[in-house]
């Protein structure tokens, strides 16, 4: 739920939709858009040949406002800090299935020689998601924008003009931090240049996502990297780190109306 920008708490049962969204902001740093409510019945349950019934529980969903993220993610190979990219997004939040986002990147990726080949990139993204339970399934649809690439000595799908399609499965673990993750990415060349419409390249991520508390996230994950369609095909065994940070988009405060016992 973290990564569509919704979070479950569980609340006294006391505790009103105000009470909950100030507590949240306090805490979290954060700005909370909205707060829905949800009543839990008790299970029932046997217990040594006695039914007896659990406790009531009461939670509450809290979505957060649209944000803007800061990442910086490292990938170490066989030849030790392979590829690292500082990240700005911007992200908006259009309902429950789908946000689209723009980030801006700087790569920096490291040849069979050892020397570090930079490109600046565009991404525009799609993301679509659909929650099952506690499952969550996404596929994000990608556009790739490098400019100012340095010549490199082979062709490398990071540095060039892609479409990217990427379905992803996620699982949010109960009362953790954790929340182990799957992907897939195609990566599809659309230019006319001889190594053109073609797919190209085929990278595997599987890890695990923290969701720390205030405006952190980081995830560390293994991915397996494999050109194809391409002379002399490569692949790679990567280890990713990714830190993000939020942005939170403030609003104006609007001015307080003193109550009763300000008089």
């Amino acid at each position: 739920l973290g990564e569509l920008g919704k979070y479950v708490f569980e609340v006294e049962k006391s505790a009103e939709k105000g009470l909950i969204k100030k507590a949240i902001e306090e805490i979290f740093t954060v700005k909370v858009k909205s707060v829905n409510i949800l009543n839990q019945k008790g299970k029932k349950k046997r217990f040594k040949g006695v039914m007896g019934r659990r406790s009531d529980v009461k939670k509450a969903m809290v979505t957060l406002e649209k944000d803007y993220t800061i990442d910086f993610t490292n990938r170490f190979g066989n030849q030790g800090l392979e590829t690292m990219f500082p990240q700005v997004s911007i992200k908006y939040k259009v309902n429950d299935w789908f946000r689209p986002s723009v980030d801006y990147r700087y790569v920096l990726k490291r040849e069979m020689n050892s020397n570090y080949n930079g490109s600046n990139r565009l991404n525009f993204n799609l993301q679509f998601n659909k929650l099952v339970n506690r499952l969550n399934l996404g596929f994000r649809l990608r556009y790739q924008y490098s400019f100012d690439r340095v010549a490199s000595i082979n062709y490398q799908p990071e540095f060039d003009q892609a479409f990217r399609l990427k379905p992803s499965i996620s699982y949010d673990i109960n009362n953790s931090i954790f929340s182990p993750t799957a992907t897939v990415e195609f990566f599809y060349n659309p230019s006319n240049s001889p190594l053109g419409n073609r797919f190209t390249k085929i990278r595997s991520f599987v890890g695990v996502d923290f969701e720390l508390s205030g405006p952190h996230d980081f995830s560390i994950g293994y991915i397996y990297d494999q050109s194809i369609n391409l002379p002399n095909p490569t692949f790679r065994h990567i280890l990713n780190l990714s830190y993000c940070f939020k942005i939170q988009k403030k609003k104006k405060e609007k001015r307080k109306i003193m109550g009763v016992r300000w008089l």
